[in-house]
């Protein structure tokens, strides 16, 4: 291609991380993508007529004065902080995908700050483990619920009794914030190579 524009990012996301500007990475990864949309979707779908609303990657969200993040996807439930441009405060539930450049920023501070906002469901998503880290605030900071990930037939064939047991238990996600929305996490990862 001749065009150079198209070598270009001319529109460069940007976080604000404790008070500083934290350039993010341009342009994720497919399996990143393909990870977003199906909880987009799923989010959507379920979401449709209730109160809350779901949002995915580029939807700002300001918790406060130094922290104004973009998360991949996100649950929110009181509709007065949803402003034209932004939300304003603390989602319900947020996702993060991991991507290699963002891991320990979604791991520590974003964590942190969206744990002191009060953000009750917080979700690492990772793409190459394929595994979804579902994290409960407690207080004033999270705990890991439980870790779930697309286990299949072949892989319960290289286990024992016991951790096919607990691998069953860990195929279907409960989203706290309802009674019954359970997610197959293999359609979190469908697609995924």
């Amino acid at each position: 291609m001749s065009n150079l524009a198209y070598k270009y990012d001319v529109m460069k996301k940007e976080e604000l991380i404790d008070g500083k500007i934290v350039m993010m990475s341009p342009r994720p990864a497919i399996n990143h993508n393909r990870i977003v949309t199906n909880i987009s979707g799923i989010f959507y779908n379920y979401l449709k007529g209730k109160r809350c609303q779901s949002f995915c990657d580029g939807t700002e969200v300001w918790l406060d004065e130094k922290n104004h993040f973009i998360p991949d996807g996100m649950i929110v439930c009181n509709p007065d902080i949803i402003g034209s441009h932004h939300i304003d405060g603390a989602p319900d539930l947020v996702v993060e995908v991991l991507s290699p450049s963002t891991y320990d920023r979604d791991m520590t501070v974003k964590m942190a700050a969206y744990a002191r906002a009060g953000v009750k469901e917080y979700w690492i998503v990772e793409p190459e483990a394929r595994r979804v880290a579902v994290h409960l605030l407690k207080g004033d900071a999270y705990e890991l619920s439980a870790s779930y990930y697309p286990y299949t037939e072949e892989d319960y064939k290289h286990m024992d009794e016991e951790d096919v047991v607990i691998a069953r238990q860990r195929i279907k996600l409960k989203v706290s914030l309802y009674d019954d929305l359970i997610i197959d996490v293999a359609d979190i990862f469908e697609r995924v190579k």
